[in-house]
């Protein structure tokens, strides 16, 4: 095994994920980049080695272990950086595991006001009118804003998943590893937010280009059905707008940044103004 950091990227959707992947990449020693698939094989190879298979009794929990780092070692052996940022919102739900096969990684964790992520997916869908996009599983699904957004907000779908596991991280015994944050503050003051993020793991500060941070997967996008969701903008700057949303639908998400009152959870926040930092 080779001595390389892992770190993570996960939290909410349509919260900065992309673009705080593009401009650590900017960083030489570093490599990020969107969603990967680790997330879905390493849960794969766990349940291949569980009670009531065939692997259960003949695969330690050391070689699970190992196992599991080696598909980050296979995955990344492209690459020789010596820290690698994997990015997937499935991996606020699986800490446990995580946190053992490395004890000394870090998550960022992107949150949002979940009203304006409703309105950003909304906004998406109704920039690709010629296009049935895979987010929805029927046509009953797709027919209106309301039930695009009770989709959307289901336990187990694209915005209701992360928001469960990110608040079960929050509270969980590797919440110290968790930093929170908000969308918004990295747009506005991202020199200020990428130092504090240097400094949750541990990394000598770096030169970013905020005007240079553009990233786009069109193709994966493409094959989603829904162009543009993973584009980002060359310059890191605040773009208000007025919602799309119903206001019944926008007051309702507004009330879901449970990260704005954590009592009780270690977990590291930057969710206000940078030089309010560190509220615990």
């Amino acid at each position: 095994m080779t001595d390389r950091i892992y770190h993570f990227i996960s939290g909410l959707p349509r919260s900065g994920s992309t673009l705080t992947a593009a401009l650590l990449r900017q960083n030489p020693r570093f490599h990020a980049g969107m969603a990967s698939p680790i997330a879905t094989l390493f849960d794969g190879m766990i349940a291949q080695v569980s009670a009531g298979t065939e692997l259960s009794t003949s695969v330690t929990q050391a070689q699970r272990a190992r196992l599991l780092r080696g598909l980050f070692e296979s995955y990344y052996a492209e690459h020789e950086t010596p820290v690698i940022f994997d990015t997937n919102r499935a991996w606020t739900a699986n800490l446990p595991a995580l946190m053992q096969v490395f004890p000394e990684a870090r998550v960022i964790c992107l949150v949002r006001n979940v009203a304006w992520i409703m309105d950003s997916m909304e906004r998406r869908f109704r920039q690709n009118p010629f296009e049935h996009t895979r987010l929805f599983n029927s046509a009953g699904e797709r027919s209106s804003v309301y039930t695009r957004v009770e989709a959307l907000a289901g336990a187990t779908r694209l915005v209701g998943y992360p928001w469960h596991a990110l608040r079960e991280a929050c509270y969980s015994d590797y919440a110290d590893r968790i930093v929170l944050l908000d969308y918004d503050i990295l747009v506005r003051r991202p020199e200020e937010v990428m130092k504090l993020l240097y400094e949750f793991i541990g990394e000598e500060p770096f030169a970013h280009d905020f005007s240079a941070a553009e990233f786009d997967a069109e193709s994966f996008d493409q094959n989603l059905g829904i162009d543009g969701m993973h584009r980002v903008h060359p310059k890191v700057e605040p773009r208000p707008r007025d919602t799309i949303l119903p206001p019944e639908i926008f007051e309702k998400y507004a009330k879901l940044s449970f990260w704005t009152d954590l009592a009780g959870s270690r977990a590291f926040r930057i969710t206000s103004s940078p030089t309010e930092h560190g509220e615990r």
